[in-house]
Parts: C-alpha cells; sequence; structure tokens
C-alpha cells in the first residue's frame, strides 16, 4: 500500500531543496523536476502544488546523504557553474541540475565508457540542457580545459587515491576567486588498511595545504560507510 503524502515545503537551510512529509510522519528530501514526468533512477515523482518534485535517495546519492545527516552549508543554487568530477550514471547530478535550473551548468567529467553512456541516456538525452558530459579523466585536467569555463563549485565523487590532490588540481584550472569545493571521501579508495578517520584526516590536510579553508566536515553514514563530505573555500 502506497503512503501518501501530506506535506511539500522548502527545507530551512538548502535552496533548492524541499522536505516531503508523508502521512505515516516520516520526512524525505526532493528536488523540483526540471523535466516533469522523467526519472532519472527509478526515484518516485511527487505531484504537490502543480509542481512536481523527485525524491532524494541519501542511498543512493552522497551529497543527499550529507544533507540528512546536517550538512549546513551547500554552495549551490539557482545559476550555479559547477565542474562535477565523477558523474557516474547521473543520480547526484541530476538533482544538482534540478537546483541550479535553466541557468545553471554543470560540467560533469566520468571517466568510464560504459557509465558515461549510461549518463548520456539518463540526462543529456531526456532533456536536460544544462549538463555539460565530458568524457575524461579527471587526474588529466588539462585533457578537456578547452571545454570549461570558470566555475563557482569543484565537486568530486571519485574512486581513486589522492582524492584532495585530483580537487585541487582541477580547481587551480577551473574554480573562481571565492569558489568552493566539494570532496566526497571514499576512505576505502585511499587505503583500505588504515582507519577511516585517519585518511579524513589526511584528505582534509591535503585541502590546507593547498591553500583551502575547511568550513564543514559531516559522515555519511548510515547511507555510505567509512564516507565524508568536505566543503572548503580557497583562502
Amino acid at each position: 500500500m502506497s503512503i501518501e503524502v501530506v506535506d511539500v515545503r522548502p527545507h530551512e537551510r538548502h535552496y533548492g531543496v524541499y522536505m516531503v512529509r508523508l502521512e505515516d510522519g516520516t520526512e524525505r528530501i526532493a528536488t523540483k523536476n526540471l523535466t516533469p514526468g522523467k526519472r532519472v533512477y527509478g526515484e518516485r515523482l511527487i505531484k504537490w502544488g502543480g509542481d512536481e518534485y523527485r525524491e532524494w535517495n541519501p542511498y543512493r546519492s552522497k551529497l543527499a546523504a550529507a544533507i540528512v545527516n546536517g550538512l549546513k552549508l551547500v554552495p549551490i543554487r539557482e545559476g550555479t557553474h559547477m565542474l562535477y568530477l565523477g558523474a557516474a550514471s547521473g543520480t547526484t547530478p541530476s538533482h544538482i541540475s534540478d537546483i541550479v535550473g535553466e541557468k545553471g551548468l554543470i560540467y560533469s567529467v566520468e571517466f568510464s565508457p560504459r557509465v558515461f553512456r549510461e549518463f548520456m541516456e539518463k540526462l543529456v538525452d531526456q532533456g536536460r540542457r544544462n549538463v555539460v558530459p565530458i568524457l575524461g579523466d579527471a587526474r588529466f585536467p588539462y585533457q578537456y580545459a578547452h571545454y570549461i569555463k570558470g566555475v563557482d563549485v569543484v565537486y568530486i565523487d571519485v574512486a581513486q587515491p589522492a582524492q584532495a590532490k585530483i580537487l585541487a588540481d582541477n580547481a587551480d584550472y577551473f574554480l573562481k576567486p571565492g569558489g568552493y569545493v566539494m570532496l566526497v571521501i571514499k576512505a576505502m579508495s585511499i587505503d583500505v588498511t588504515a582507519p577511516a578517520t585517519e585518511t579524513f584526516k589526511q584528505e582534509i590536510n591535503t585541502l590546507k595545504e593547498r591553500g583551502y579553508e575547511i568550513l564543514e566536515t559531516v559522515h555519511l553514514e548510515p547511507y555510505d560507510t567509512a564516507h565524508a563530505m568536505v566543503i572548503a573555500r580557497k583562502k
């Protein structure tokens, strides 16, 4: 039996994010669908007040997990231009696409040709014109530098060692002065032998050494084990 939606309201803290309250008293987060009637990853579509919203699953999106876990700063608004490293099949980029709207832009870099094709089918071919797909390796930003103008945010979610270094290298190329970086630390992709907390410190220290002020760190359990989200800004 389906559970009915009883209220949809703007999130008290985050632009473009909405709280959906269900009749059983539980709440979910959602974004307003930029391409009404179309799903990206099987998410529930919610009609309310003449608009359509897409439920944002924290088990499928690290950014959603961070928001649900109390992240205070999400530097993404209408019109934001972003470089997204590790776009995968497009779950999180699709919700960011909803948030930044038609005035925004998401340069979306993915390394795997197979996954890139899936990204194209789910986002670009479905009419999300604010998404710019780039098949490339985030370790080598010079390879796709000719595609990208300055961005307000650089976001990384890759299963690579040296995640903070890759982020900072891309930010050196593309981040506007005063811009933000968003780092998803996947501890097990960096060192399976070290405690996750030590790996988090190591990656955060790399950002500090590259001149970034750490603004916020949120762990992503129970949605993702040994993961953390870091928000920082160039000093």
